[in-house]
């Protein structure tokens, strides 16, 4: 006989895999546009958002893809309380995306890769295991954690070979000295 729990699992983790690989695809598109490859879905309320990173697109230091899916979500629902809603995102979150989840009230983040540099759900620092938040996020860490990590460090060592500008340049403000 089987079990309906674990048959339960499994399909949460074959959900969980489909969304990273679409994710993986946004991700591959902000690459092309100049930003650094980082794609999120949104899930809330029958209802599925799409973004990805577009801080050198827009210019907007808050473009992480994961706020745009965020705030995607809360103009299109007319509402900023997103329960019910799972995340799914190629590399753990910062602590300002970490920090817009708690207060959206997402009730579960799916990520790829670590972020050994800033990631706030564990690497750097924990935002969702916290005792000073007011609302608990379930995390589900390390799916497709080989392929995300792959195609974030290819963008890097590309943007490297090509003298530390993206070798594929978007429309990119002037330097600056």
């Amino acid at each position: 006989m089987s079990d309906p729990v674990q048959a339960g699992r499994d399909a949460h983790a074959a959900a969980d895999i489909a969304y990273l690989r679409r994710a993986m695809r946004l991700a591959a598109d902000a690459a092309a546009d100049g930003d650094v490859p980082i794609g999120a879905i949104l899930c809330v309320a029958g209802r599925t958002f799409f973004a990805r990173n577009e801080k050198e697109r827009r210019p907007d230091p808050t473009a992480h893809a994961e706020m745009l899916a965020l705030r995607s979500a809360a103009a299109t629902l007319g509402r900023w309380r997103l329960t019910g809603a799972t995340l799914y995102v190629t590399k753990e979150p910062c602590a300002m995306c970490a920090g817009a989840m708690v207060a959206a009230r997402v009730e579960r983040l799916v990520f790829g890769c670590r972020d050994p540099k800033g990631g706030a759900a564990g690497s750097v620092l924990d935002v969702f295991a916290s005792a000073a938040v007011n609302h608990r996020v379930d995390v589900a860490a390390g799916v497709l954690e080989a392929e995300t990590a792959a195609q974030l460090r290819a963008f890097f060592a590309a943007r490297r070979t090509a003298g530390g500008r993206d070798p594929s340049p978007g429309p990119q403000s002037p330097d600056v000295l």
